[in-house]
């Protein structure tokens, strides 16, 4: 995953032996020596993750984060202080100046990489919305209001899954101050509760008597409708693989116990208003969304959208040198099922693909209509090869689908073709990628259809 860190240290050595560890496992490094020069980084770079340093001369690490959090640019990168304080109420300072999480030198390794790779994770997805809020901007839908995570969160619905009866009350007699909360203290029950509760943050023991804690929250992270809900666990603090795996896992968040109940007040108000601050960049996205923008046949962007979509796209992967890629596909001999069936299957047919594509791509990529029976996908820091193998797999699944044609169950089969190019780093254009995957899917045609070809102006290997 590649992903830019800005390191905040005013100790020359602790920088170094930093950006030597994070550049080991392939991240960029920029570096500060100051509070004053990482708000000015964060600025110009906008990083995917900071690493700030709390002992610093001038302006502290607490004074620096409050500041970036504050920014309505730079308030939903995430944070990880890091401080050769281990007293709790220094740990919980951090964090309610908003840091994401707190590390205490020396640093593990380990721990340190999944908690860069956790936390990435939800930048990218931050920057996605992010970047289609802008383009609704610019496209005249949407007016400009700025808005940072910092947001009153009481009254959030809370899900506590503890059979710990000790535990459990205390936990919901200091949640309860600010949210609403549910206690299940039957794993078994944890499951159904947790799809129809509606809650902003899920909390879960590893520890329970009878159920593995981390198979209970990954089946529910599983859910298609609790996938953008918040999972924060509890974890024995002596067993640090625990930890790791929960984060590799897509967890959000740990304690350990016993639980601090003031530093888990902390943690729950972060990840809650990180959910309402996703939640609000969807809100104004869906709501400033109308037919100018959408195919009305099959709900997909349409070209116009795609447009000024794939312009600001392109400028952002240039800027912070990442890998960007487009394809573009058409059915197969899509005439012939008009003239053999009418418009009206055709019809049904190309919703039926539309929704094959949008299952088959991630939830950063963007999907539209480009005309007739013509689609294209967006896929961001994608590199080439890994988008080789999203169109194989998005051919192979349109091949191997029936597509109805009527409500009585008959079926025909059909195929795609599909052109790729990759955005090229030594200066490339949204126009040039576009007519470069056209021309692959041209060649695909040309070269008997239902098969992909990647265009032969590729991004150089490594970059």
């Amino acid at each position: 995953m590649t992903a830019q860190i800005l390191v905040v240290d005013d100790v020359l050595a602790n920088v170094k032996l930093l950006e030597a560890k994070l550049a080991s496992e392939y991240y960029d490094v920029i570096t500060a020596k100051d509070g004053f020069e990482a708000i000015s980084k964060a600025k110009e770079h906008r990083p995917d993750l900071i690493l700030l340093d709390v002992m610093m001369p001038g302006m502290d690490g607490f004074e620096t984060c409050a500041k970036i959090k504050a920014d309505v640019e730079l308030s939903h990168i995430p944070i990880v202080m890091v401080t050769a304080l281990s007293e709790k109420s220094d740990r919980l300072k951090g964090l309610d100046a908003g840091a994401d999480d707190f590390i205490t030198k020396p640093i593990n390794d380990v721990a340190l990489f999944a908690r860069v790779k956790s936390l990435v994770r939800i930048k990218m997805l931050l920057d996605e919305l992010r970047l289609r809020d802008k383009t609704s901007i610019e496209m005249g839908i949407k007016s400009e209001v700025g808005q940072t995570m910092i947001t009153d969160v009481s009254g959030a619905r809370v899900l506590l899954v503890d059979d710990d009866t000790v535990q459990g009350k205390q936990i919901v007699a200091r949640l309860s101050e600010s949210y609403n909360v549910e206690w299940v203290e039957e794993p078994d029950q944890a499951v159904a509760k947790a799809c129809i509760g509606n809650f902003d943050v899920i909390l879960i023991s590893t520890l329970l008597s009878n159920a593995d804690g981390l198979r209970l929250a990954s089946q529910i992270k599983s859910n298609e409708a609790m996938r953008n809900v918040p999972l924060l666990v509890f974890v024995d603090e002596d067993d640090p693989r625990i930890m790791l795996k929960a984060l590799e896992m897509g967890i959000n968040d740990y304690m350990t116990v016993p639980v601090d109940k003031n530093e888990m007040l902390v943690r729950v108000r972060t990840q809650i208003r990180r959910k309402k601050y996703q939640e609000t960049l969807k809100s104004q996205y869906q709501m400033s969304m109308s037919m100018a923008i959408t195919d009305a046949l099959t709900g997909l962007y349409n070209r116009h959208y795609l447009n000024t979509h794939l312009g600001n796209m392109v400028k952002q992967a240039l800027k912070n040198g990442k890998y960007m890629a487009l394809m573009i596909m058409d059915m197969d001999h899509f005439k012939s099922v008009n003239d053999t069936y009418g418009h009206d299957v055709g019809d049904m047919i190309l919703k039926q693909l539309a929704t094959l594509i949008i299952q088959q791509s991630r939830s950063s990529e963007l999907a539209a209509r480009f005309g007739g029976e013509e689609f294209v996908v967006l896929m961001p820091e994608t590199d080439p090869q890994s988008a080789l193998m999203a169109a194989n797999r998005m051919r192979d699944v349109v091949q191997l689908t029936p597509f109805k044609i009527n409500d009585k169950g008959d079926t025909i089969q059909k195929t795609i073709s599909i052109g790729i190019a990759s955005l090229h780093p030594d200066g490339d254009s949204a126009e040039s990628l576009l007519k470069r995957a056209d021309e692959a899917l041209y060649e695909a045609k040309r070269a008997g259809r239902n098969r992909v070809t990647v265009n032969s102006v590729l991004a150089p290997k490594g970059w």
